[in-house]
């Protein structure tokens, strides 16, 4: 129907765009997930309408999903510069900007974005709540932070993320962060409370990844047979979420921990590894940077079962999908400190360390490559100041709407 249409206006730029989006593999598709073949049609959109940044906006998305993040980069630049006024252009830019290992400009990007949108809701007179793009630019702007192993501040925006009501099933999954997030740290009581919250919601999507979510802190608090108990759980909300692709890997990443605990660790590293090649598999920035965090926990349970040749292949996996991340040095240094490679594991905690450079100073990883570095005879450099967290202020926080 639209190459018919085309046939009669072929310089309608509105028509090429969604000629470009009808490549996409859903008949929902609306420009967020582009393939190769949908370049062509975008570009002939802004040949005959240069200053139309809606074909910038595709082409971000296109190129972010075939893998081209220099030239996401390079749309996204433009993007951001035509529609400055625009929350999402800002934000788009940040999605890759963290790709790329800049991660100070990406939180920039990202508070910006939230800057312009209180802006907004101030002149429309409108609740955050009412705008789905307002929790989840948050939750980008935490992970940036979490990245840098800024975690008190992480934390602080996830809460206020999480405060946000749910208008949809995918905006309730996505309150999963702040669980994930404390798992990262190993505080397990305080996981298994928020993730039991989010088994308890109105969606079946967010009451998977809760029960699984709770099913790996009780894991972590050495509760295996309420964590058998967790996993039935997520396995009979999955099917009633129709086996969300974006779900399984959670359910699965229980049952391989559950199987690495309990005798089957070749059954379970197996599955893991498959878990491994889904989360780094699924589209979108935010799915993008929460794979580096699961692999994270992936690795450690590797190492906390004793399963080193899973813990070395989950490494090795980081690197290639992030090898800017600072838990990627270190996860491959303790890797070449197992193997008895001292002077490569010296220099990835070396690595990790400069990553790291504007984490909290009790940061509980560079407080272990202090240890190491002194046990080694070869002190530590001072840690800088760490970066203060943001003043609710600078981020508009709203108390009143939190409450509500």
């Amino acid at each position: 129907v639209i190459d018919q249409a085309l046939k009669a206006f072929p310089d309608d730029p509105e028509l090429w765009l969604s000629r470009g989006n009808a490549e996409e593999a859903s008949a929902y598709g609306r420009g967020q997930r582009g393939t190769a073949a949908s370049i062509a049609f975008y570009e002939a959109a802004l040949k005959r309408a240069p200053d139309h940044f809606a074909g910038n906006h595709y082409l971000i998305h296109t190129y972010e999903s075939i893998g081209h993040i220099d030239k996401a980069l390079e749309q996204g630049l433009i993007y951001a510069n035509a529609a400055p006024s625009i929350p999402h252009a800002h934000h788009m830019y940040g999605h890759d900007l963290r790709r790329a290992g800049r991660t100070e400009e990406a939180i920039e990007r990202f508070k910006k974005a939230d800057e312009l949108e209180h802006a907004y809701y101030k002149a429309e007179n409108i609740e955050a709540n009412y705008d789905w793009h307002h929790a989840h630019n948050l939750n980008l702007l935490a992970t940036a932070y979490q990245y840098q192993g800024q975690k008190k501040t992480t934390e602080a925006i996830l809460i206020e993320a999480n405060a946000l009501p749910s208008d949809g099933a995918y905006q309730e999954f996505f309150k999963k962060d702040y669980s994930e997030f404390l798992l990262n740290r190993q505080r397990y009581e305080d996981a298994l409370t928020e993730s039991r919250i989010l088994s308890g919601g109105e969606y079946a999507l967010g009451r998977t990844a809760g029960h699984a979510l709770a099913g790996n802190a009780l894991l972590g608090l050495g509760r295996i047979k309420e964590a058998k108990d967790e996993l039935k759980a997520a396995e009979k909300e999955l099917k009633k979420a129709d086996n969300d692709p974006g779900a399984i890997p959670y359910v699965n990443a229980l049952r391989g921990e559950i199987m690495l605990r309990t005798g089957k660790k070749a059954e379970g590293a197996a599955l893991l590894k498959d878990v491994e090649k889904r989360v780094r598999a699924i589209p979108g920035p935010d799915a993008w940077m929460q794979a580096i965090y699961r692999l994270e926990l992936i690795a450690r349970a590797a190492r906390d079962a004793g399963d080193w040749e899973l813990a070395d292949f989950t490494a090795s996996q980081m690197k290639e999908h992030d090898p800017y991340y600072g838990g990627t040095h270190f996860a491959l240094a303790l890797i070449s400190e197992h193997k008895g490679d001292a002077s490569a594991a010296k220099d990835l905690f070396a690595k990790a360390e400069q990553a790291w450079s504007k984490a909290d100073r009790d940061m509980p990883e560079l407080s272990q490559i202090k240890k190491r570095s002194e046990s080694a005879g070869g002190g530590s450099a001072k840690s800088p100041e760490p970066v203060k967290s943001l003043q609710l202020s600078t981020l508009a926080f709203d108390p009143a709407l939190v409450m509500s």
